[in-house]
C-alpha cells in the first residue's frame, strides 16, 4: 500500500470507528459473554463458577423446557400461516385502484406501528371475558364467548388473534411485491382465457414467492422471540399455557437470577431457530426467481 492508501484506510476506519466500537461493545462482547456464562453457575451478584455443560443437561431435563417449546411452536405453526394469508389478502385488496386508496393503506398499516405495550393492553381489554368488546359482540350473535386469556384452552388462540392485528408490516411488503408483477403477464393470461383464480395461482403466487419466503423467515424469527405481548397480556398463564420460550428465559435471567442457565437457553434457542431456517431454505424449491437480463 502506498502512503496515500494507508492514510485513506486509517481515515476511513476513523469515520466508521464509532459504529465499530458500538458493535464490539454492545453486540460481539455480549454474545461471547453469554456463551461463556452458559457453561457457568452465574447469578449476577457473585462471580461465575465453571460447571461445564450442566446448564444444558439441566435444561433438557427441565419439564418446563418442553412446555415452553411446545407453546412457542404452537404459536408459530398456527399464527404464521394465518398472518401470511391475511396480510396477502389485505395487500391484494389494497392493490386495486379505488378511491381513497392511500387512506385505506394507511388505516391497515397503522396497527403495526402502535407500540407493543399499548397494543397488548388494548387487546387485554378487547378479550376481557366479562366486559370485553369481543365477547360482547359474540353475545349479540347469541354465542357465549370463552374466557380467552383466562382459559388455558383459549389462551393461545387469543394470542394468535391479537397478533393478526399487526400484519401491516407484512402487508406493505406484499404490496410492494404486487407492484412489481409485470402487467404483461396478466394480459397474456387474459388472452389465454385464464380465470381470476388461475391468474392468482399461476401468475401472482409464483411472482410473489420470494416475498412469501422473506415474510415466512421473518415470521419464524419473530415468533420464536415472542415476548412483549405475552408478558403483558398473560404473564405466561393461565397454568403456563402461554409460557413461551423467551418469557421463560427472561424469568430465569431476571427473576430467578439464573443467568448462566438463561444464557444456555438463549444458545439453544439460537440453534432451534437456525435449524428451522435451514429447513425452510432446504425446502424453498417452490420459490421462483425471475431471470434478469
Amino acid at each position: 500500500m502506498t502512503r496515500r492508501q494507508r492514510r485513506d484506510l486509517w481515515l476511513g476506519l476513523a469515520f466508521v470507528s464509532p459504529w465499530l466500537i458500538g458493535f464490539v461493545v454492545f453486540t460481539v462482547y455480549p454474545v461471547l459473554a453469554s456463551l461463556y456464562f452458559s457453561f457457568t453457575d452465574y447469578n449476577v451478584v457473585s462471580a461465575p463458577r465453571w460447571i461445564g455443560a450442566r446448564n444444558y443437561t439441566d435444561l433438557f431435563a427441565d419439564p418446563l423446557f418442553g412446555k415452553t417449546l411446545y407453546n412457542t411452536l404452537y404459536l408459530a405453526a398456527i399464527g404464521i400461516p394465518f398472518s401470511l394469508g391475511l396480510s396477502l389478502v389485505i395487500a391484494m385488496l389494497l392493490n386495486n385502484k379505488v378511491r381513497l386508496q392511500g387512506l385505506f393503506r394507511t388505516v391497515y398499516f397503522l396497527p403495526s406501528v402502535v407500540p407493543a405495550v399499548a397494543a397488548a393492553l388494548l387487546w387485554r381489554w378487547f378479550l376481557n371475558p366479562d366486559y370485553g368488546p369481543v365477547n360482547e359482540f359474540l353475545w349479540q350473535l347469541g354465542i357465549n364467548g370463552p374466557g380467552w386469556l383466562a382459559d388455558p384452552t383459549w389462551s393461545k388462540p387469543a394470542l394468535i388473534l391479537a397478533s393478526l392485528w399487526g400484519v401491516g408490516g407484512s402487508m406493505v411488503i406484499y404490496l410492494a411485491g404486487l407492484q412489481n408483477v409485470p402487467v404483461a403477464l396478466y394480459e397474456a393470461a387474459d388472452l389465454d382465457g385464464a380465470s381470476r383464480w388461475q391468474r392468482f395461482r399461476f401468475v401472482t403466487l409464483p411472482m410473489l414467492s420470494p416475498v412469501i419466503l422473506f415474510n415466512l423467515i421473518m415470521g419464524i424469527i419473530t415468533s420464536f422471540q415472542a415476548f412483549t405481548n405475552i408478558y403483558i397480556m398473560t404473564g405466561g398463564g393461565p397454568s403456563n399455557s402461554t409460557l413461551v420460550y423467551a418469557l421463560y428465559l427472561y424469568q430465569n435471567a431476571f427473576q430467578f437470577f439464573r443467568m448462566g442457565y438463561a444464557s444456555a437457553m438463549a444458545w439453544v434457542l439460537l440453534a432451534i431457530t437456525a435449524v428451522a431456517l435451514v429447513g425452510v431454505f432446504r425446502t424453498s424449491g417452490w420459490v421462483y426467481y425471475e431471470a434478469r437480463s
